[in-house]
């Protein structure tokens, strides 16, 4: 029987992925949680045969729950279903050890066929995902300001751009809060804004 679990704060998403998969699946287990906290919680109680992932939910750490799972489950097989911008994201999530990257607006043929290929110990990338790989488009560009960032700083940006504040990023992070400002003054200085909603706009202008 087959074990899975949904990572996702949107209760609607889960309910639709779950009757999805109870559907090609028969029998199978699927469990959930809405944030990187529970999730932490149902991987020390069990193990699954894939974990499908969004990665902007509100006081988590998403990045760092990929890599603690590469690390602490390293046959872990994670199929990351996002909203996100495959072109600033998916890089660092299947450099962290992620399985696939499939965005929240694919077909259901395209759901289904990312789902397999994961489960099958093969990794899934969409076709302008696979073309960007090909041509480098993942290399630093000026015209990816959001590459300028260390991971640190990529983290903390997810996180004032999922509505976290400085001190609840702070204890997601384990953290000093002097230290998450340090990095938040320089992530505003690399991306040259100089507020959160100049950050939020600049973040939807690359459809992050």
């Amino acid at each position: 029987m087959k074990k899975f679990l949904l990572v996702d704060d949107h209760v609607v998403v889960r309910s639709g992925i779950r009757g999805l998969l109870s559907e090609i699946y028969k029998p199978c287990e699927v469990f959930e949680a809405q944030d990187t906290e529970t999730a932490t919680q149902k991987l020390k109680e069990g193990k699954y045969d894939l974990i499908i992932m969004d990665i902007q939910m509100p006081n988590s750490d998403s990045l760092g729950l990929m890599e603690y799972i590469h690390i602490k489950y390293p046959d872990a097989r994670v199929l990351i279903f996002s909203m996100s911008a495959e072109n600033i994201y998916a890089k660092r999530f299947l450099k962290a050890g992620a399985r696939g990257f499939l965005s929240k607006d694919s077909s259901l043929d395209e759901i289904k066929k990312a789902i397999n290929l994961v489960l099958n110990n093969r990794k899934y990338v969409s076709e302008a995902l696979a073309e960007l790989l090909a041509d480098g488009s993942f290399s630093d560009s000026p015209d990816n300001p959001f590459e300028k960032l260390s991971h640190r700083e990529f983290e903390i940006a997810s996180l004032l751009l999922s509505g976290s504040k400085v001190s609840e990023i702070s204890k997601s992070l384990s953290l000093q809060t002097s230290t998450v400002g340090t990095h938040k003054a320089r992530v505003f200085e690399k991306l040259g804004v100089d507020s959160l909603l100049e950050l939020k706009e600049l973040a939807n202008s690359y459809k992050i």
